[in-house]
């Protein structure tokens, strides 16, 4: 902002006012930047794990959470945290080298998701009924890269029965992620290869009865990896708020924990299979 006046002591004093301000407000909210339409982690209306745990944070550090609403694809990091407009990231892989992120506060895997009527029991990469069944997977970035699964199908020459879903899907609709799943309840594909909070969310709220199953025997894929740590973003040298978090997750796993697996988390530390079939 750039002020002309007669006075530099006026312009001054209004300068240091507005940072007071800024500064009090910034300590009486959590800036969250999140996708407004990306269940099961956030939503506008949110419903999502991310918006129930911003709650908890904010809750804990005696904040009131405001968003950022930006859709979670390529200049995401750039558009939000970077660009000063919030100040927090409720899920990045950890490590994530655009942001400084927090200790993990969960473990999870891809997945494969079944119909529970097939009675397929799928969980290896190398079983050799992958090589005849209709497989879908998400389509990952602009470009529509392959996420492992796909890598790993293709390495096996596993091609001409995997059918690609864009992750962004139609943005129009509600919950483009979960257009993967309901090919698999519809009939459409026999299984699916997604993210397992992706695949064991939309198998919660199947109409169908659905089996998620960790993926196994992936190891022969490297450097494809299968399983990923998720923390918080902070922009990096926020070191203070970073730490902050750092003794939230500490001092409330079981709860996060007891969260994540109120909405179908697969979650590695345990790995559990998890059924749908109800709202």
């Amino acid at each position: 902002m750039r002020l002309r006046n007669s006075c530099p002591g006026i312009a001054l004093g209004f300068l240091v006012g507005l940072a007071t301000t800024a500064a009090a407000a910034s300590d009486r909210e959590l800036r969250v930047c999140a996708d407004p339409n990306n269940l099961p982690f956030s939503n506008k209306a949110e419903a999502g794990f991310e918006n129930r745990l911003a709650a908890m944070v904010a809750e804990h550090f005696g904040q009131q959470v405001t968003y950022t609403w930006w859709a979670q694809r390529r200049g995401f990091i750039r558009n939000t945290l970077k660009a000063g407009r919030c100040d927090i990231v409720m899920g990045v892989p950890s490590g994530y080298d655009l942001v400084e992120t927090t200790k993990p506060y969960y473990r999870s895997s891809y997945v494969f998701v079944t119909r529970q009527d097939r009675h397929l029991d799928l969980s290896s990469l190398l079983d050799p009924r992958l090589h005849h069944l209709v497989i879908g997977v998400h389509l990952i970035g602009d470009d529509g890269n392959n996420p492992p699964p796909a890598q790993a199908l293709g390495d096996q020459g596993i091609v001409d029965n995997v059918r690609g879903y864009s992750i962004y899907g139609d943005y129009r609709q509600a919950d483009p992620p979960a257009r993967l799943i309901e090919a698999v309840e519809s009939g459409s594909l026999d299984v699916a290869a997604a993210w397992g909070p992706l695949g064991g969310y939309f198998a919660q709220h199947s109409p169908v009865p659905l089996t998620v199953t960790p993926i196994r025997d992936y190891e022969r894929f490297a450097p494809q990896q299968f399983r990923f740590a998720i923390a918080m973003g902070v922009r990096k040298g926020d070191d203070a708020l970073r730490d902050r978090l750092n003794e939230f997750i500490d001092e409330h796993w079981s709860e996060i924990t007891s969260l994540l697996r109120s909405y179908g988390v697969p979650l590695v530390d345990q790995p559990v299979t998890v059924s749908g079939g109800h709202e």
